[in-house]
Order: C-alpha cells, then sequence, then structure tokens
C-alpha cells in the first residue's frame, strides 16, 4: 500500500494519498486548498485517481474538489453516496467507510488495509492526536461520543490514527495510544466528556497543551 499524508496549507490541513502500487490505482481524501501540489506527487508516483474522498462537508475539506475532478476521471465519494461499512477495493487495498457523526451530520472516517500490516485510519475531524472535533454541548456531542467508543475505540489498538489536522503533539497516533492520553477519551462518562469540552480553554491551559 502506498500512504502518504500530504501538508496542504489552511489551518494545518492534511490531505491523504492512498495508492496501490499492483493496480495503479488510487484514492485521494480530502485534498483542499492545494490540490495541484497533490496531484503533482500522484504523477509522480504514477499512479490513476479514481476516488476522491471527503470525510466531511466544511469547505477546508472539500475545497479541492473542482480541480481534482476537473483534472481527474475520480469518482466521487462521501457520506452521502456511501453506507456504514461499505468497502471499496483498490487493487491490494481495502478502504472501509465508518460514519462518525458528531462534527457534523456526515463525518465519516477511512480504514485503508492491506494484508500483514496495520490498519491506517483516516479519521478528519472526528479524532485528532490527544483532542477530538468540535462540536456543540448537545446532540452533536452525543454522536461524536458514541462514534468515537463505539466505532473507532473498538478498532485494533495498532491501528494508525492519522487525523485532518495537524493539532496535536505529533502528525498520527494509534488507537492504543488514544485510548492511553487522549483526555476526551479518558473520560468515564458522556457527562464528563462534555464537561471537559466546556471547560477545555481552561484544561489546556492548566497542562500546557497547544
Amino acid at each position: 500500500m502506498i500512504f502518504e499524508q500530504i501538508r496542504v496549507g489552511g489551518d494545518r490541513n492534511f490531505a491523504y494519498l492512498i495508492g496501490d502500487e499492483k493496480s495503479g490505482q488510487a484514492a485521494l481524501v480530502d485534498p483542499a486548498h492545494r490540490p495541484a501540489l497533490v496531484l503533482e506527487r500522484v504523477a509522480e508516483l504514477g499512479l490513476a485517481v479514481t476516488h476522491l474522498i471527503n470525510t466531511h462537508g466544511h469547505g477546508d475539506h472539500i475545497g479541492g474538489n473542482p480541480y481534482v475532478l476537473r483534472n481527474t476521471e475520480a469518482m466521487l465519494l462521501e457520506h452521502a453516496c456511501t453506507e456504514d461499512g461499505e468497502i471499496l477495493v483498490l487493487g491490494d487495498v481495502t478502504l472501509t467507510f465508518i460514519h462518525t457523526p458528531g462534527h457534523t451530520p456526515d463525518s465519516l472516517c477511512v480504514l485503508a488495509e492491506t494484508q500483514g500490516q496495520a490498519g491506517k485510519l483516516v479519521t478528519g475531524d472526528t479524532l485528532f492526536v490527544g483532542k477530538v472535533g468540535g462540536t456543540g454541548l448537545g446532540e452533536d456531542a452525543k454522536q461524536e461520543y458514541d462514534s468515537l467508543h463505539e466505532k473507532l475505540m473498538t478498532l485494533p489498538e495498532d491501528t494508525e490514527v492519522w487525523p485532518g489536522h495537524d493539532y496535536g503533539k505529533a502528525p498520527s497516533s494509534t488507537i492504543g495510544d488514544e485510548k492511553a492520553t487522549n483526555p476526551f477519551i479518558l473520560q468515564g462518562s458522556f457527562e464528563e466528556f462534555v464537561d471537559l469540552k466546556r471547560n477545555w480553554a481552561e484544561y489546556k491551559r492548566k497542562h500546557d497543551i497547544k
């Protein structure tokens, strides 16, 4: 599997290139801000973009869509046209779509897997390294809490976490690390989870978190 995290500017945004060496097929995830840079890398690797995936519909994630769709024959995939658990096969690479509402109703994560390697989970704005996506304090927060605990935290602990922004102490992590260190995941109840969201600025100051 070819898997590359690409810094594309914006608010420390990451785009992702996921490819299969054997078939030459590739999928792009959230190539906003600098789509031409992402396509240059695709060309360097000799791949053909067959799918364009958005983790959610915010402009800083979908802004590159028009450019990519004009310059490739990619099919656009987003929550509206995928089902939870749906699988896309690119040669020896399997992509599984996981619906994770919370940050937005249409949020989804993409689990890239190939035989013999730990899975690579592209989390968009659902899960960051040491943090979680922004929500209000009501139903959207409850949806995010359920998405995190009922879906993402049930994945194998060696599953790699690749977020949509470089907001944490590192550009990537693992499910095991997040279960052990992410303060939002460590909260014992939804009420505590919301309380941490409500008081996050104070928590960051107290624990010297950027």
